[in-house]
């Protein structure tokens, strides 16, 4: 009589014990205590962040960008002070 009390306790105690970890939240969320502004704050901060690193390479872009034309810029005004010089010698003739 004992040992089916015994096996029939073990067996609820299992049931129970697993009911328990199956209830349980398996991800909790990273900030469960976190209030909605202190949410907010971190989705501002990411956001910041993105938006910070967007604006470096837009810049950096601009950059590369703006060599580019300067350099186009002085090869026209080379053939431009070409052009000028040779009609200077030729109304020179």
């Amino acid at each position: 009589m004992k040992a089916n009390i015994v096996i029939t306790l073990s067996i609820l105690a299992t049931v129970g014990i697993l009911t328990l970890i199956s209830c349980s939240k398996k991800n909790p969320p990273k900030n469960a205590s976190a209030g909605v502004g202190e949410r907010t704050g971190v989705a501002l901060d990411e956001a910041a962040k993105k938006s910070a690193e967007k604006a470096e390479t837009t810049v950096e872009a601009i950059k590369e960008n703006t060599k580019k034309v300067i350099e186009k810029t002085g090869e026209v005004i080379e053939k431009a002070g070409a052009a000028v010089e040779k009609s200077g010698v030729e109304l020179q003739k």
